[in-house]
């Protein structure tokens, strides 16, 4: 069942620059159905890329924080918040 909401996603046409093996790889999964088109391939390829380094930022500026310091802010915050719990 459908909700009847329909979502319009805002898109720009850009011209590109492509390897011709890389191409035919694309042309291929588009022809397998996996991407109905070659745009879809290429902004999905976009997306999880940007996505990646996105996740590997995160991971580089959690590694640079202090386990035992973070822990010791959790703690803390937790013992805040348990003394405004309401009894149950």
């Amino acid at each position: 069942m459908t909700s009847g909401i329909t979502f319009v996603m805002s898109v720009a046409k850009v011209t590109i620059s492509i390897e011709k093996g890389l191409l035919k790889r694309v042309d291929r999964l588009v022809k397998d159905q996996i991407f109905s088109s070659r745009s879809q391939a290429v902004q999905t390829a976009v997306e999880e890329k940007i996505s990646n380094i996105d996740n590997n930022r995160l991971a580089r500026e959690c590694a640079k924080l202090d386990k035992k310091e973070e822990q010791s802010f959790a703690e803390l915050g937790m013992t805040a918040d348990a003394r405004e719990w309401p009894e149950y």
